[in-house]
């Protein structure tokens, strides 16, 4: 009987531990668990302060651009350092260009940090390029855009390219039916 007792008590002893180190398990799992949540979270958080960062830093730049241009446009002497285009312009048609820079790039800026959809940005170009001032400068600056080959700004200019084309070609004087816009999952970098 003694035996029995302590085969008995041997397999308790070994049925504790075993719920012990069971028990341990758990919770080191529910450690880890929480632990991966909590580092989840921090990440997010960071994400979200990384994009708002960026789009903090992309206002920024607007307005720096805006205010340049604004002082292009208010002073010849000034626009004159902005004057790339081959064949040169006149002072009214560099003022005219200057502008249109200015809205494209805020149009560009607002799709950049997500207050326009790709959708929206297309719709938009389509109603700006019904300006004949506003293709002028699209023509004069082909060269321009051609030195920011792979860029997000460069592939929306072949957006814009493609549907300029389009209202060219277009036999058709309902000028907002002109194009297939583009998917909503087609960001900037292509995807």
């Amino acid at each position: 009987m003694a035996t029995q007792n302590i085969g008995t008590r041997g397999l308790r002893s070994a049925a504790a531990i075993g719920i012990g180190v069971v028990a341990g398990a758990l919770a080191t799992l529910a450690a880890q668990r929480q632990a991966l949540v909590a580092l989840r979270e921090r990440l997010e958080h960071l994400e979200r302060s990384a994009h708002s960062q960026q789009a903090t830093n992309l206002a920024a730049q607007q307005r720096q651009h805006w205010e340049l241009l604004s002082k292009a446009i208010d002073d010849p002497e000034l626009a004159e350092v902005l004057d790339l285009y081959e064949p040169p312009v006149s002072p009214k048609q560099r003022r005219q260009y200057l502008f249109a820079n200015a809205l494209y790039t805020n149009l560009l800026l607002y799709y950049r940090i997500g207050n326009l959809t790709r959708d929206e940005f297309f719709k938009h170009v389509r109603g700006m390029l019904q300006n004949p001032i506003v293709r002028d400068y699209w023509y004069a600056t082909q060269q321009h855009r051609a030195s920011i080959a792979d860029t997000d700004e460069a592939k929306l200019g072949l957006l814009v390219d493609d549907l300029l084309r389009q209202l060219e070609d277009a036999d058709t004087e309902e000028w907002w039916v002109v194009g297939e816009p583009p998917g909503e999952s087609d960001g900037p970098d292509g995807q």
